[in-house]
């Protein structure tokens, strides 16, 4: 807790620092920094619903892969982004569905269930795409009238495209289901102690398959929102490890989605920061170490993490209802 309290006052500390000698460039970088860490921040709620039910969900990288492909190309072949979201939505929870068959009903391991997911998406994605495919345009960006003209909070919070504002808000809902609803306790039970809740009135098989769908659908949100907002394009390989940063993040949040936002904007900090320094040429980086960059990251958070966190008591564990 006191790493993660100590990171966030550096990065503040840092950030008015800047400002005050560069207010342009600061907004700039700490709103490049929000528009990176959001896609980690949403691939991150996924595995804190998916293991706050007792699921471990390796298979984040491959719903975010299927999910931005199948989103990207529903939307060239339409010329619409709504369908190419609404697609890329519904494949996230069908990814999430292939899941809960796997690991819930099948007992599989969760860690293989996972890897089969990422599998899969990975040979599919490639045997279909086809180059030459655009959409009309990307999801514009909406800036909030008297909200965006705030001095550095304007610009970095209030001018973004639509689907930043549904991610940012659908986090800060996810913590309030978690905590402050039945849904939320009956589901941290489920992960903590599945049979005592399973006495308790909870279908825990119904929860589990809810929830692993509902954050397949949050995946496939955010990878709606890299390939239909942020980039507007995509291709083999697309989700680049993004998923499995975003459990690194997971974790170092301590399983809750306002830590996990925390550590991927600080995360997308990092990448900001990177950027710029290339792009003033203040410092000459070769692009191998800026590729390296989340890596190197997300080894760093791992290493402080180990042995500070604790992962929900049943997580990855088959449930088996006892019998009367």
């Amino acid at each position: 807790m006191r790493s993660r309290w100590l990171m966030f006052a550096i990065t503040f500390i840092a950030i008015l620092y800047f400002y005050m000698r560069d207010s342009l460039v600061t907004t700039s970088v700490i709103g490049t920094a929000i528009t990176f860490g959001l896609p980690l921040a949403m691939a991150a709620m996924v595995g804190i619903m998916c293991e706050r039910t007792g699921i471990v969900n390796i298979g984040i990288e491959g719903t975010l892969l299927v999910s931005s492909f199948v989103g990207f190309f529903t939307a060239s072949a339409s010329g619409n982004l709504i369908l190419g979201l609404i697609s890329a939505v519904a494949m996230g929870a069908i990814s999430g569905l292939l899941l809960s068959l796997l690991a819930v009903t099948w007992k599989m391991d969760q860690i293989i269930a996972g890897t089969i997911i990422n599998i899969l998406a990975t040979g599919l994605t490639s045997f279909f795409y086809k180059q030459g495919h655009t959409i009309p345009s990307t999801f514009p960006e909406v800036d909030i009238p008297g909200l965006s003209s705030i001095p550095f909070f304007g610009p970095v919070l209030f001018m973004h495209g639509p689907l930043t504002y549904a991610g940012i808000i659908l986090i800060f809902v996810l913590w309030v289901a978690l905590y402050k609803t039945p849904w939320g306790l009956r589901s941290r039970a489920v992960g903590e102690h599945p049979s005592s809740a399973d006495t308790a009135g909870v279908s825990v098989i119904k929860l589990r398959y809810l929830n692993v769908a509902i954050a397949g659908a949050f995946g496939g949100l955010a990878g709606a929102y890299l390939t239909l907002e942020l980039v507007g394009s995509w291709d083999r390989g697309f989700s680049a490890g993004k998923g499995f940063t975003a459990l690194a993040l997971m974790i170092f949040g301590r399983w809750n989605p306002i830590g996990a936002l925390g550590a991927a904007i600080f995360f997308g900090t990092a990448q900001a920061v990177t950027n710029q320094l290339m792009i003033t040429q203040v410092v000459t980086i070769p692009q191998q170490f800026t590729n390296m960059l989340p890596y190197v990251l997300t080894i760093l958070i791992l290493a402080i993490s180990a042995g500070k966190v604790r992962a929900p008591a049943a997580e990855g564990q088959p449930y088996e209802k006892e019998q009367a």
